[in-house]
């Protein structure tokens, strides 16, 4: 018969003492990891920090990529502004910089040499520009075309870039150990007074123009003309500790020019509104972008004048002081972040072939213009062929900040608030910038034409796609 121990059994106090032990132990073990789980699931606390750098362009600089007039004199500084987010994974930058486009190589320049001093990565730096025309248009991949057939600088100042993206990148290593709890959000909007007008005009005889520029004489017809197809709200996102305000982001769809081209450097008149809105609010960052306005000019409000530069500022700054008096704080907890990609056609044209733009590029007699517009066309076309178009989504939970590439129409910054009609969509353009020009169907089948365009038909459904997919909860 198979005998048992009884060393469990009572009247056995070593073992009673090594049983109470083991289950002390396992319970302690078990209190451990209970405890790391709540920690765990418990978000981080959210961080906002703001920087700011100085990137104006040396005299002599070109401005808006082939204006014959260069650089004479500063009349305004060029600004970098940003934020950066902490605490609900990788950080996520944004920086609105005063210059006319950034594209291609130049781009990722920016965003990788960010994305290393934030400690992130690259789709999660959003670099926008505001497309000031009396500013610069950098592209890596032209000014090496350009360096080979001895236009050395012509389109950019290559280690002036350089200085500026290392200016900027320095700022937010310094900025990132001050940054402040994020507590609060608040969306809000108001609307603009007379700035912002289609270029598309409806004539009386039926005939329909892309003509409006953004200055117009007073009595022509293109400015006596309805504004036509808009977003007439400035729609500004304000971040909180508590009370009280740490940054704000405006966005207004527009082209930011009064008058240009005449050797002025300036951030033009939403520069001024920013810095006169900034006088207003000491220790809250603000942060001006340039909606989708491809399409957009102030052309109908704007005679070009240099007093008039002044009347569209103020009507700007009027609009952010009344959208920051109906801002409402909501908690903030965390962030989200998406991010789709664009494959977008090239220009169909057959002065867009390598071929064409290789000759007009090599061509001594053809202008300075026209080389460097081939260069840049090559350099797009490179870039196409070797990848798409990040289309990043930052989700605040109370709003939506989504940036569109180049010169986008404001059709789309329309169909993005669309797609998402229970929320705030901020669409913000001048990201990924090759594009030039991004026109709506309707554009393309009225005959809308530049020669600061690089993509092709069909863009209006790839867009639409993929904003419905990145804008998605």
């Amino acid at each position: 018969m198979r005998s048992f121990s009884t060393d469990w059994m009572p009247g056995k106090p070593h073992n009673l003492l090594q049983l109470s032990v083991s289950m002390f132990r396992c319970f302690a073990l078990l209190w451990v990891m209970f405890c790391s789980s709540v920690v765990a699931s418990e978000p981080a606390e959210l961080r906002l920090a703001t920087f700011s750098a100085d990137i104006t362009i040396p005299l002599g600089h070109r401005c808006m990529g082939v204006l014959p007039t260069k650089a004479l004199r500063i009349e305004d500084p060029l600004e970098a502004r940003g934020l950066v987010l902490l605490g609900s994974g990788p950080p996520v930058v944004l920086v609105a910089l005063d210059w006319c486009e950034v594209r291609n190589g130049a781009y990722d320049q920016w965003r990788d040499q960010i994305a290393q001093a934030a400690n992130t990565v690259r789709n999660r730096v959003l670099v926008c520009s505001l497309h000031q025309h009396d500013a610069p248009v950098t592209d890596s991949g032209a000014q090496a075309l350009l360096d080979r057939v001895g236009m050395q600088g012509e389109l950019y100042d290559v280690a002036f870039h350089a200085d500026c993206i290392a200016r900027v990148a320095e700022a937010i290593r310094k900025a990132i150990p001050l940054a402040q709890p994020l507590t609060h959000v608040a969306a809000s909007q108001a609307k603009v007074d007379q700035i912002a007008s289609n270029r598309r005009v409806e004539y009386p005889d039926g005939r329909v123009g892309y003509d409006r520029g953004s200055r117009m004489s007073p009595d022509s017809p293109a400015a006596l003309a309805d504004a036509g197809e808009i977003d007439p709200f400035l729609k500004t996102i304000h971040f909180y500790n508590q009370d009280r305000e740490l940054a704000v982001i405006s966005s207004y769809a527009t082209h930011p020019m009064s008058y240009y081209g005449q050797g002025g450097v300036t951030a033009d008149f939403v520069g001024m509104a920013r810095r006169r809105r900034q006088l207003d609010t000491e220790g809250s960052m603000q942060i001006y972008t340039t909606g989708c306005s491809g399409d957009v000019t102030a052309g109908k409000y704007n005679d070009g004048a240099a007093a008039t530069r002044a009347v569209l500022a103020d009507r700007l700054y009027q609009a952010m002081v009344q959208s920051a008096a109906v801002a409402q704080r909501q908690p903030i907890s965390e962030y989200r972040f998406r991010c789709e990609t664009l494959q977008l056609p090239f220009h169909e044209g057959d002065e867009f072939t390598r071929e064409a733009m290789t000759a007009v590029l090599e061509d001594e007699q053809a202008s300075e213009k026209n080389r460097i517009l081939a260069a840049m066309g090559l350099s797009s076309l490179d870039r196409l062929e070797r990848q798409p178009i990040d289309l990043p989504c930052l989700d605040l939970g109370i709003a939506q900040i989504v940036l569109l590439p180049g010169e986008s129409f404001v059709g789309y910054q329309l169909m993005a608030q669309r797609l998402h009609p229970d929320s705030f969509v901020m669409a913000i353009g001048f990201g990924e910038s090759w594009t030039g020009y991004i026109p709506t169907k309707r554009a393309f089948d009225e005959g809308f034409g530049h020669s600061w365009r690089w993509v092709g038909r069909g863009c209006e459904a790839i867009i639409r796609q993929q904003l419905t997919r990145v804008l998605a909860e």
